[in-house]
């Protein structure tokens, strides 16, 4: 079942396809900061990740008239950050040393207690030290809410390398999460 929010995308990304500048601008505001926390988790730099989410809308929106499928816009949309990322990797080796870094910007509300706080801090310092390839699909994964197929959409890559990078990051972080309480 389709929920309201993928609902009112299709709706953006059919009127964004036609030229609509409200609609583009309403599109970015939905998608933009998910896609920019995902080209950061790749960089690692806020600056790069600006610069290759500013390419990459460029290309989406040169792209969309060959999207068929409105409810593949998402998936689509992080493959070209995705591919961007590379680009500035490639680009920069000195960079790709530091694509390591790669923690999720997560707000965390005000409303949560502290120890919860300290679990999330602890789970980012945890990614952080997973390598790249398992960082993005990990942070996809669970923190942008996308199923595999999506993920290996977006990272392009087969769907059975997901599930490899997923399970090997998942086993990292407990080995480095161990000795934090389960609630």
């Amino acid at each position: 079942m389709r929920s309201t929010e993928n609902i009112v995308e299709e709706y953006l990304v059919a009127g964004a396809r036609l030229g609509d500048r409200k609609a583009i601008a309403r599109l970015a505001a939905l998608r933009g900061p998910g896609l920019l926390r995902h080209a950061y988790r790749l960089l690692g730099n806020r600056d790069d990740a600006q610069d290759a989410m500013q390419d990459a809308w460029i290309e989406i929106l040169k792209g969309l008239k060959g999207l068929h499928d409105d409810r593949a816009f998402p998936a689509w949309a992080y493959r070209i950050v995705t591919r961007r990322a590379a680009r500035i990797i490639a680009a920069n080796i000195k960079r790709r040393r530091h694509a390591a870094d790669v923690a999720a910007v997560d707000d965390v509300s005000i409303a949560e207690s502290a120890s919860a706080a300290a679990d999330a801090h602890a789970v980012r310092q945890a990614i952080k030290t997973l390598p790249p390839a398992q960082a993005a699909a990990i942070s996809l994964f669970y923190l942008e809410d996308m199923s595999v197929a999506e993920v290996a959409i977006s990272l392009d890559v087969p769907v059975g390398t997901i599930k490899t990078r997923l399970m090997h990051a998942r086993t990292k972080l407990n080995k480095a999460l161990k000795g934090i309480p389960d609630e």
